[in-house]
């Protein structure tokens, strides 16, 4: 659980630097790439883009989730990015 917390810091923190360095109104597809080369420079395994079957009751769905970072296996960030 501790080390969910310092990933959880972390995230908002380099969430923080890069929206204080760029500023608003960019894709968020720019957020994403920053933010992860952000978290790899803390040291961080992180996974951009991974595609997660769904399943449900036993059946597998042809279509998948897309999740735009997982951090070390644990964390996954859904990017949000607003005018």
């Amino acid at each position: 659980m501790e080390d969910l917390e310092k990933i959880a810091k972390d995230v908002v923190h380099c969430a923080y630097q890069i929206h204080k360095q760029l500023g608003p109104g960019l894709l968020e597809k720019v957020y994403e790439i920053c933010l992860e080369f952000e978290l790899k420079n803390c040291g961080y395994d992180v996974k951009r883009q991974t595609k997660v079957a769904i399943k449900y009751k036993g059946i597998e769905f042809p279509e998948s989730l897309r999740l735009d970072l997982i951090v070390n296996d644990s964390i996954i960030i859904e990017v949000k990015a607003v005018e």
